[in-house]
């Protein structure tokens, strides 16, 4: 196979980033690096991408490999490609994140790694540009909740108000009013209200709610009525 001449040899990654909301907090999962340098300190999934496999493939592999995890909502975020990112040699990684309900992958989670849910307030240091990574990943979602139902990968398939409050409050990182959020939300006709209820928390208990997702595509709009400060939504 021909290749080209004088060239400087690049390696090629790709990092995982996991979100999950547990229905009180919004996590991230890490393990432990299994490789100098920075061996055994806590990382995102990461690897390099092999040469018969598209980003895409890898990024599965990936964490399929060190977390168990498949068939998750994945979506490429950026590359980063810093000169000095890796101190062992020049490499660039191409940045994924993940959005899941963590109940439904309890059982499929491999602990090999050291696989281990943190809360997003109590993130342990991160190697190399990681931590970059994780804030434009947040960013991101934040962006995205606007305008896409991305945030229900994250909820069971009916879901109490509370829940989706916990939910919106982790995402944002702020304090939602509990009567004016619920006033909001119910107002937007976006949700099917079911029979049954949630007693684990109170005697009363919480009604159970589903998306409606007809309405939804119809007038997704209406998230931004409870979305905190929409204006100010970045990616």
């Amino acid at each position: 196979m021909q290749k080209y001449h004088n060239q400087t040899r690049l390696l090629l990654a790709v990092d995982c980033i996991v979100f999950g909301f547990d229905g009180e907090l919004l996590k991230i999962l890490l393990i432990q690096r299994g490789f100098e340098p920075e061996k055994g300190n806590w990382s995102l999934m990461g690897g390099f991408v092999q040469p018969d496999e598209s980003l895409d493939q890898s990024a599965n592999r990936i964490l399929k490999q060190l977390t168990g995890l498949d068939g998750v909502y994945l979506e490429q975020l950026q590359t980063f490609g810093d000169p000095g990112r890796d101190p062992k040699e020049r490499t660039a990684s191409v940045a994924y994140f993940a959005l899941i309900d963590t109940s439904k992958y309890e059982k499929q989670i491999s602990h090999d790694y050291h696989a281990e849910w943190f809360p997003l307030k109590k993130i342990p240091k991160l190697i190399f540009d990681q931590p970059a990574m994780v804030e434009m990943a947040r960013k991101k979602i934040r962006y995205k909740a606007a305008l896409h139902p991305i945030l229900f990968e994250l909820l069971p398939a009916k879901f109490t108000i509370p829940q989706l409050q916990n939910l919106y409050e982790s995402v944002y990182n702020t304090t939602i009013d509990k009567r004016n959020f619920s006033k909001r939300v119910l107002a937007t006709k976006l949700l099917i209200k079911l029979q049954d209820k949630d007693k684990s928390g109170s005697k009363r208990g919480a009604y159970y709610y589903q998306l409606n997702m007809q309405n939804y595509y119809a007038k997704f709009q209406a998230f931004l009525n409870f979305i905190p400060n929409p204006d100010n939504l970045t990616t």
